[in-house]
């Protein structure tokens, strides 16, 4: 039987300081859904150029992702890191003070930047410092901020636009300025975490990687470098550095239909425009507020069961699960929109559907992402996942807006039929990584 590993302090404080950057994703990408309004009387939006002001973002998180692995590779993940805290800061001090539409686009770019190489490089370095036992609820926990960062943006929404109500004006610039106090916070305590052992090896820094190893716990540090230097070999001799290449043609597959299936579940155009759908049903802004929250709060409780649930059941039962479930209540809402009855049952409607989301693949990505592939690419790899995830995400949100003027349920229609797909391709394609360590699994998949 396998020797069960402790968490080690530094392992822990480490996670947590890398999964800011999941706070402030998850932060930024549901802000705007409390924005909309506002900025469509501040700078004269039509549904098209409402589309764009969203979106403007994403495209920014698409370079973001393809330039964090070379800066990751380079640099390492905790520079990394530090320079999308420094992107996050400037982006939200540069909303807030905003003196038109190009120059609030411009500095939604810029956190697009920070959203798109925090989301390649923070779960990168908790599964390079996480024990094979414990890396999918390590790696969980960058989800579990970016929930926790949804949550907290719903809340400062509604409690900005409450004291608004007394004649506070420009209450966008205060929600989107919110998120420099913990992009603050995100940069001042990197200094406190070490790099990653993998790194630090690939730099050749071979007593350094083994300090970092003994710092955190590991039960041998020194069989763990030998086993890392192996596979850094093989994948600079007999492996393939190469991303696109034959071997490694399912690992590609893999990663981009598990990013582009998880934006046709349509998650973030349903929480970048949760207010508009609300609106679209006959809710009035201040319900449509509060059932934000409520469904935030969901997002966040049935991330934290993922976590539990993911070493335990495995990647691909919570895919099954969640894919099932989301198809259903995606077909559900859809219904309603095209019927105009049961409005009341929206809500109930869009929790259930978080929770098979937050219970699946809202967590398993990034951990998927973070482990099929070998060393050598696994940035690159990875990288590739995420733009893939980022791109179709810029799209369905960039037209969501329009689609939807004309029929609220044709996106939903469309959500559910791709969550049917994503059934049977996990059904029949994709493979349970659980309880494998990163070298072992990237070999064990690789040329299949």
């Amino acid at each position: 039987m396998e020797k069960t590993v402790k968490l080690n302090s530094l392992v822990i404080l480490s996670t947590a300081v890398a999964a800011l950057g999941g706070l402030l994703l998850g932060f930024d990408t549901a802000v705007i859904a409390g924005t909309t309004h506002g900025l469509t009387q501040a700078f004269s939006l039509t549904p098209i150029t409402l589309g764009v002001t969203v979106s403007c973002a994403l495209w920014g998180t698409v370079c973001g992702g393809f330039f964090a692995s070379p800066l990751a590779q380079r640099y390492g993940a905790r520079f990394g890191l530090a320079i999308m805290a420094v992107l996050y800061i400037l982006s939200a001090v540069g909303c807030a003070l905003a003196w038109s539409w190009s120059s609030f686009v411009i500095f939604r770019v810029i956190g697009g930047l920070g959203i798109g190489g925090s989301s390649v490089i923070s779960p990168m370095y908790i599964a390079d410092i996480a024990p094979k036992q414990w890396r999918g609820r390590l790696v969980a926990c960058f989800q579990f901020t970016v929930v926790a960062g949804i949550l907290i943006a719903y809340a400062s929404n509604a409690a900005i636009a409450s004291v608004a109500a007394f004649h506070i004006h420009g209450e966008w610039r205060f929600e989107l300025g919110a998120a420099a106090l913990p992009a603050v916070v995100f940069l001042v305590t990197l200094f406190a975490v070490p790099e990653s052992p993998r790194w630090l090896l690939f730099r050749g820094s071979i007593e350094e990687a083994r300090t970092v190893l003994d710092l955190m716990g590991a039960a041998d540090p020194a069989s763990e470098i030998d086993r890392m230097v192996e596979a850094i070999k093989y994948s600079e001799t007999g492996g393939n550095r190469s991303l696109f290449s034959r071997p490694h043609r399912k690992l590609i597959f893999i990663a981009i239909s598990i990013g582009v299936l998880n934006q046709f579940s349509g998650i973030n155009a349903i929480l970048y425009y949760l207010n508009d759908i609300f609106a679209q049903a006959g809710f009035t802004a201040a319900s449509a507020n509060v059932q934000a929250v409520a469904i935030g709060t969901a997002n966040l409780l049935f991330t934290v069961l993922a976590m539990f649930l993911i070493d335990l059941a495995g990647r691909r039962f919570l895919l099954l699960l969640g894919a099932a479930g989301t198809a259903v209540c995606l077909l559900a809402i859809a219904i309603v929109f095209a019927t105009q009855q049961h409005k009341s049952a929206l809500l109930w409607l869009l929790i259930a559907y978080i929770a098979f989301f937050a219970v699946s693949q809202g967590t398993v990505v990034w951990v998927y992402l973070s482990e099929i592939f070998p060393p050598g690419i696994r940035e690159k790899g990875q990288s590739l996942g995420t733009l893939s995830l980022w791109l179709t995400n810029g799209l369905i949100a960039g037209v969501y807006p329009k689609i939807a003027s004309v029929a609220g349920q044709y996106p939903f229609f469309l959500f559910s039929a791709m969550m049917v797909v994503q059934f049977f391709l996990t059904l029949f394609v994709f493979p349970e990584t659980k309880g494998l360590s990163l070298e072992s699994s990237s070999e064990r998949f690789s040329g299949s």
